[in-house]
């Protein structure tokens, strides 16, 4: 985790972060017990994807940094604001993750969802009519770029239990890590 920006040491989270990794880590998952925990609203990064970028997936192929950008800009203009939100989006990269913080105009916290490529890959085979085929999986592992010092960041383990995990990413958005 980062020191360069770190979230409030309070009862509470009132900021914006966003649930990271690769398809198959949970985002959506963690980030809905995520919200539900603070009290903040759910945004699904996926859900405002491009109709391009789904079909351009749907059919196996990656997508390229110029199809993330404006959707990148779009999940970031929705964490914009003084309330607090919760956000699910892959954000492989730091360029990603920077553009994100860029559109919001506040800082970002990020709870990278980290796993082995095994259960990943498990766990992809078994979301029957995903838009994202297991196929492009191998992608986006080449293309992550995890977070580094110098990003307000968490990592935690997708082996855990779903509810370990979102404890810890609420310790660690709250400031209450022990």
């Amino acid at each position: 985790m980062s020191t360069a920006a770190s979230p409030p040491r309070s009862d509470g989270f009132g900021g914006a972060a966003v649930v990271m990794g690769v398809t198959g880590c949970g985002k959506t998952t963690i980030g809905e017990a995520l919200a539900a925990r603070l009290g903040l609203p759910f945004l699904e990064g996926d859900r405002l994807h491009p109709a391009a970028n789904i079909a351009k997936m749907s059919a196996g192929t990656p997508l390229t940094d110029e199809d993330r950008w404006p959707w990148l800009g779009e999940i970031g203009a929705r964490l914009a604001g003084s309330s607090g939100i919760i956000a699910s989006c892959s954000a492989l990269k730091h360029d990603y993750r920077r553009r994100l913080a860029e559109a919001a105009k506040r800082p970002v916290f990020f709870v990278f969802l980290d796993g082995s490529r095994e259960l990943l890959e498990a766990r992809v085979r078994q979301r029957p009519g995903h838009f994202m085929p297991p196929a492009l999986l191998g992608s986006q592992l080449s293309t992550l770029e995890r977070p580094g010092n110098d990003e307000s960041a968490i990592a935690i383990d997708i082996a855990l239990p779903a509810d370990e995990i979102a404890a810890r990413a609420v310790a660690f958005l709250t400031g209450d890590e022990r």
